[in-house]
């Protein structure tokens, strides 16, 4: 029996506003090159000339039902009270005709850069900005398809909640038993963002 490897980049717009991003994200990532399969999950808000739009962009679309952390008193804290909808991410795990997977929010980046290439650019004067920043002769945009070598799960911590990962960008495994063990989970313990 042949093991049929397939990795993807998955990302989450559960409104036209997060398909504008989710876009951008794809087109980012298939002119670095990428190798692997890009996936969006998509709620019933997402508008039918958006699906359209995302199906050009896209390996695979999967509709996903809204999970809601339903914790307004914890989200009022943070002023993020679009962030309940978070939980909806969950259902990146059922993906399991992936063998390995990239989780990226949406809104994530508009350019994948590799920093490295800071050092490329020449500065002439202290009025430098982003913008110029890529616009630079020097190519910017990198392929990230080494995330992939990373192990379940890899994310870099949140910087103002030092015990806890930012789950906008994170390496996973596709698995129905850790779906249904984190959806318990999250319905039992909750969760301060979302």
């Amino acid at each position: 029996m042949f093991l049929i490897v397939t990795e993807a980049y998955v990302t989450l717009a559960t409104n036209d506003e997060y398909c504008c991003g989710a876009l951008v994200l794809a087109d980012s990532l298939r002119k670095v090159g990428t190798t692997k399969k890009l996936v969006c999950m998509i709620t019933t808000c997402v508008s039918d000339n958006m699906r359209t739009a995302l199906e050009a962009f896209f390996d695979h679309i999967e509709l996903v039902d809204v999970l809601d952390s339903s914790d307004s008193e914890n989200l009022k804290l943070l002023a993020r009270p679009d962030l309940g909808v978070t939980f909806t991410k969950l259902h990146c795990w059922r993906l399991t005709q992936y063998s390995k997977c990239v989780f990226m929010d949406a809104d994530t980046l508009s350019f994948i850069v590799s920093m490295d290439n800071i050092f490329l650019v020449r500065l002439t004067s202290f009025s430098f900005t982003l913008h110029h920043f890529f616009l630079t002769p020097y190519q910017v945009l990198q392929n990230i398809d080494d995330l992939f070598e990373r192990e379940e799960l890899s994310a870099a911590p949140d910087p103002g909640w030092p015990d806890c990962f930012n789950s906008g960008v994170f390496v996973y495994t596709p698995s129905l038993d850790t779906y249904r063990a984190l959806l318990d989970f999250a319905l039992s313990e909750g969760s301060f963002d979302g």
